[in-house]
Parts: structure tokens; sequence; C-alpha cells
């Protein structure tokens, strides 16, 4: 199923960057974040992660396999003010949860969400059970969440999902031009691509964004809301040539027509022996979060 042109525009014009905002950190050496602090009043003892911010940093979004589910579900926190911590981590309801496996949220305003689910349908790339492809849903205050809408799959020239495993889809717009970053396994590895939206509001074919991955796994990006600065995890070996699991990597460009520069690993205020995965930043750039075996974790940005 295809987006459609009004539900195009609409994602668009939520992500329209503030005047000013790529300037922000353009002069900045490279990113140094403290020490990641657990965000426990979202954490419990299942497994938590996937962790994202709304555009206003006033809810966040995680994945969860805690009880009150069907196996891995989406929840919301929210909290009055961003010096408040979130409190009353709610489910979100049916049909954007259902019995198979959905995760990675990605909030793009007040009222759309595109996340991962492996539920079946015919509409899914291998036509049966899903391996988790990308779904975009949205919320009317007076009615709730709408029916998801399949992104399409790139096997029928319809969308970015393919017959392998989509994970972690990032929106930006850059000048009139609105690219969706996401990794997936399709090629053996999970790698990071890109997919542009055309004029019809439909994903084009994604290319994969060669100067992030590697011959090791590198897998669910987030975009900066300025294009500037993208996250990801990935288990390739540290520059000492020791291995490592699953670190959270960053890069940056000046120019959003430019290449990616060299992924640097965020070192250990960040990443520790354990597995870091799906980080992403919030939408002033301030905040970083991550999830790290089960719990979810947060940075600020030091400079």
């Amino acid at each position: 199923m295809r987006v459609s042109i009004g539900v195009a525009a609409s994602i668009t014009a939520a992500l329209v960057m503030a005047t000013g905002s790529s300037a922000l950190f353009a002069h900045d050496d490279g990113p140094q974040w403290s020490v990641a602090a657990a965000v426990t009043a979202v954490n419990s003892t299942a497994a938590d992660g996937c962790p994202i911010e709304s555009r206003d940093g006033l809810s966040l979004f995680i994945a969860s396999t805690r009880s009150g589910g069907t196996g891995n579900d989406i929840w919301a926190a929210d909290r009055a003010s961003l010096a408040d911590p979130f409190a009353g981590l709610t489910k979100l309801a049916s049909p954007v949860n259902g019995l198979a496996n959905d995760f990675c949220p990605t909030p793009i305003d007040g009222n759309y969400l595109l996340f991962v689910s492996d539920r079946p349908g015919p509409e899914t790339c291998n036509a049966g059970p899903g391996r988790g492809d990308m779904y975009l849903v949205r919320r009317n205050a007076a009615e709730g969440w709408g029916q998801p809408r399949h992104l399409g799959c790139v096997e029928n020239g319809t969308g970015p999902n393919t017959n392998g495993a989509e994970f972690s889809p990032s929106l930006v717009t850059i000048g009139r031009s609105t690219y969706l970053y996401f990794s997936s396994d399709q090629s053996g590895n999970q790698d990071i691509y890109r997919s542009r939206l055309g004029a019809d509001g439909q994903f084009g074919p994604p290319a994969p964004v060669t100067e992030l991955n590697s011959e090791y796994d590198d897998r669910m990006p987030n975009v900066r809301s300025d294009g500037q600065e993208i996250v990801f995890s990935s288990n390739r070996p540290l520059e000492s040539g020791a291995t490592s699991g699953f670190d959270v990597y960053v890069s940056q460009r000046h120019h959003t027509g430019r290449r990616w520069a060299a992924p640097i690993n965020l070192g250990p205020n960040v990443n520790t022996a354990g597995n870091e995965t799906r980080p992403s930043i919030s939408w002033d750039g301030r905040r970083l979060y991550i999830g790290r075996d089960g719990d979810i974790f947060t940075s600020l940005r030091l400079r």
C-alpha cells in the first residue's frame, strides 16, 4: 500500500527544520556525551528497548516485552516538561499493537508514527508471516489510532520494505526532499539504507549508505533533525582490533549534500561491554537514548 500524497505532505511539513537549527552544531569538533544513565521511570524486569522521544520531548516511546502485552509491544510515557521525569508508561492501543511483535517506534509529529511489525498479511513482502516491515499510522484526537499502512515492497515497486527484516525507520527532510533511513538484512547482515519519498507519496527503492556500512552488522540508524548527524548500532571491531558487542557509532557531515564521514565509536561514556542498540537523538539534538541489555539509558550532549 502506498502512502497517500496527503500523508506525504503532512510528513514533510512535520519535518521542516526550524531556521538556524543546522547552525547549532555546524562547528562542533565532534560529539561529546555524558555518562549514560538509566531511565528508571520506564525500565522494568522485562526487555525494554527502541527508545525515542517525540518531537517536543514530552513523550518517550519504547518497545517492551513486559506484562500486559503480547510479545514485543510499543509503549509510551509522558512528562510535563523537559525538566521532569517520564511517568505513566502506557501500551499503545490496537491496531498499532497486535498479536505479532511491534517495535522500533518513530514518532513524526503529534499525529503520525512509523514503526516495525512482523504481523502477517497479504501486504507483507513475503506474503505471509512478516519478518519486520515498516508501517505508518495516524492518530486522530477523536477516534484514536487509525489502521496502520504498510509502506510497500521493493519487489513489486511500491516501497522500501523487502523480504528481509527492516529495523528502525528514521525520517528527515532536507530542503524539499524527505528521506527514510533504516536498516535491513536483505543482503545478509543488517546494513543501513536510504529511500526517498516521491511526489506521488510513495517511497522509492532503497539504496545502501555505503560509507556507513561495513562487513559487520550495522543497524538501527537515527538521523538528527537537521540531517547532519546520524547514530546507529554496530558490532564492528574497535579501532584497537578488539572484538565488541553492539556499540553506538556516530557520523557527521557539515552539509547535507555531502557523504557521511567515517563513523566513530561514541566511547565509554555511552558504550560498555554490554550491547547498545537502537540509539536515537532528540529533536533538539541535546539528548541521546539507547537500549542496553534490556534497559533504557540516556546521555546529555556536553557541548
